[in-house]
């Protein structure tokens, strides 16, 4: 079989991260939580970079999608982005009302094409300053903003039933994935995602410096807590050197998305993701979107109250995850687009004149 070509390679190790992802997403949000034994430390390890992981490789895909449009001066695909931007908000909030206690991250991921839409033609200075403030000053104005709260730490995600106020505010400021801070990753993937990816110097670079991200800030936070001390409240300054998973402090920010990239580029270096024991996990990553919602509503309408043991956690995640590979094997067996990512094409406005 003719080994695919340089921008097909790419995409299918990029649809590979993304199936990564969307399993390391049905495993923390599947559970079990509160449990202190060792495995179940190595069964959360994709908590708080699964998500980043996924966020920084939609970044990518909204560079991708407008590249042309920024090489050749085009317009801007407006009609498709805003679609993408509803579709998206929309279907987080009503999914939000679900019983599968899960916080879905469809809303921010939404608003986030939205809000960077202004950045899809600056310069690759301006998206790595923008990146690396919303690390740095991002936490700060989420700190803030919760300081000013009387105390209480709103961290409770947002659904269709709340109030347009409060649905702008949970996302942008507070709540499980405040854009301010998770702007991060994903316009440091719109960044990414105008390099040349297939070159095997650009892999080697993701791999060594999502390396010393990840590691760099794990370190650096050890240290620092060492000197000035734990935390003793949610809003006490020493909570700035936390590398804790989804605290929205900057070193978990910056480690997390290492990882990201490390996994990114650990992709990229695989040339076999076209063979067909591998085809299981890239149609999983082409199916993002349906596997992801097909699993909040396998929690909601099968899996919950529970799990309430590792054991029973681990046979639920293998479970969900086996069954939305093996829907994503049959569909794309006769279709090229999943299910729901056929919704996030716009439809036609006009029709072309006969």
């Amino acid at each position: 079989m003719r080994p695919p070509r340089s921008g097909a390679q790419r995409m299918i190790a990029l649809d590979a991260a993304r199936g990564l992802a969307v399993i390391g997403m049905i495993a923390v949000n599947t559970g079990p939580r509160g449990d202190d034994e060792f495995l179940e430390l190595i069964y959360r390890v994709p908590y708080g970079r699964a998500s980043l992981l996924f966020v920084l490789l939609g970044g990518i895909g909204i560079s991708l999608m407008t590249r042309r449009s920024r090489e050749q001066h085009d317009p801007l695909p407006w009609v498709s982005l805003l679609w993408r931007c509803a579709l998206l908000l929309l279907g987080g909030l009503a999914l939000q009302e679900l019983a599968h206690d899960v916080s879905v991250i469809l809303q921010i991921y939404a608003l986030l094409i939205l809000f960077c839409i202004p950045l899809l033609r600056a310069a690759n200075r301006t998206l790595l300053l923008t990146a690396g403030l919303s690390a740095l000053i991002g936490p700060l104005i989420w700190l803030a903003v919760q300081s000013q709260t009387d105390g209480r730490f709103d961290r409770d995600p947002v659904s269709a039933s709340d109030p347009l106020w409060e649905i702008f505010t949970g996302i942008v400021l507070t709540g499980p994935y405040p854009l301010i801070v998770w702007a991060a990753p994903f316009i440091l993937g719109i960044w990414l995602g105008r390099l040349e990816l297939t070159d095997s110097r650009v892999s080697t670079r993701l791999i060594i410096w999502g390396a010393v991200g990840a590691i760099g800030a794990r370190g650096a936070s050890l240290l620092l807590v060492a000197i000035f001390g734990e935390s003793t409240s949610h809003l006490a300054w020493q909570r700035l050197f936390s590398s804790v998973a989804h605290s929205q402090m900057p070193l978990w920010v910056i480690g997390g998305t290492g990882s990201a990239v490390f996994v990114l580029g650990a992709c990229l270096k695989i040339r076999t993701w076209s063979h067909p024991l591998a085809s299981p996990l890239v149609f999983l990553g082409q199916l993002a979107l349906t596997a992801y919602v097909g699993h909040l509503l396998i929690l909601a309408l099968i899996v919950r109250p529970g799990p309430d043991t590792l054991l029973q956690g681990v046979i639920a995640s293998a479970s969900t995850v086996l069954a939305l590979m093996a829907f994503a094997w049959l569909w794309r067996q006769r279709f090229t687009r999943g299910p729901l990512e056929v919704l996030l094409r716009a439809p036609r406005l006009s029709r072309r004149p006969r």
